[in-house]
């Protein structure tokens, strides 16, 4: 249950250790079947979007989040068309990869049809009308089972983007890091295939991203590991980028702003810079 005390919220940063955040409004506060859900306004940060306890996103910095899972392997792979979303109820992922100009269909699929909801009652700053848009699909079922049903249809995608919750802070999301659902995701990839998640914190919560990295590395050629720095959450968010057909070392700056260029797609902070410092990094742990 998401801990208010007065116009406080007190999230877990790591086990006896928690991050204070000044909450100006509550505007919603609800308990679905599988999560706690709160929106609020927090000082410094503005609409807030608050999970089981964990900030998701926030107005002033969601996109920092948003354009650093979705661009990097939307940009790898040479012509994506077919996207499938896991997660991401909050419309935002889906709003970052309907930007580029060849995407024919996007597949979201989030186990949770009340957030989802509650995401296009409340969210519209973040979502930005993306659930009208044609190319989108939404589709209420776990995403286990989703995609043992796509093998089962033989059905494909260009890129996969998990945007789920974390391993650590999430009953519900832990089975979709398994080296079994990552062989399963493999069976739908198409040959130019590309997958990024996001994978937590190295530094807090290194367990569970080597839990998630091994798994990826025993089903994936090409990985690349990287981060960003996402004000709100007060630690750097890691993930983890793969490919059994494409290295992500193969594109440079120019490349990447070139394929943003060509499809149209504007960003605040990813570009070709952005990139080459992402495949520049290493993890960071304690």
């Amino acid at each position: 249950m998401t801990k208010i005390e007065g116009h406080v919220l007190f999230e877990p940063t790591i086990p006896g250790s928690s991050t204070i955040f000044l909450i100006k409004e509550i505007i919603a506060h609800k308990k679905t079947k599988y999560q706690d859900v709160l929106l609020a306004e927090l000082e410094g940060f503005g609409l807030s979007l608050v999970i089981d306890n964990y900030i998701q996103s926030t107005l002033s910095d969601e996109y920092i989040y948003h354009e650093s899972l979705v661009h990097p392997a939307m940009i790898l792979h040479p012509l994506p068309r077919r996207v499938l979303i896991l997660g991401g109820g909050e419309g935002a992922t889906l709003r970052e990869v309907l930007k580029h100009s060849t995407v024919k269909e996007a597949v979201m699929v989030d186990i949770d049809g009340e957030i989802v909801e509650f995401a296009k009652k409340y969210l519209e700053p973040m979502h930005r009308g993306s659930f009208n848009d044609p190319r989108a699909r939404v589709v209420i079922m776990d995403g286990k089972t989703y995609v043992e049903k796509a093998i089962e249809r033989g059905e494909t995608f260009d890129v996969v983007i998990m945007d789920l919750t974390d391993p650590y802070s999430s009953e519900v999301a832990k089975p979709l890091y398994s080296r079994e659902f990552f062989e399963n995701i493999s069976r739908i990839m198409n040959s130019e295939s590309v997958i990024v998640t996001q994978a937590g914190n190295t530094w807090f919560y290194g367990d569970a991203y080597n839990y998630v990295l091994e798994n990826m590395s025993k089903v994936f050629k090409h990985i690349l590991e990287y981060y960003a720095w996402i004000p709100s959450f007060t630690y750097v968010n890691n993930f983890i980028l793969a490919s059994n057909s494409i290295d992500p070392n193969s594109l440079g700056i120019e490349d990447v702003d070139k394929r943003l260029q060509d499809r149209g797609v504007l960003t605040k902070f990813f570009n070709g810079k952005t990139y080459e410092i992402f495949k520049l990094q290493e993890p960071l742990y304690p």
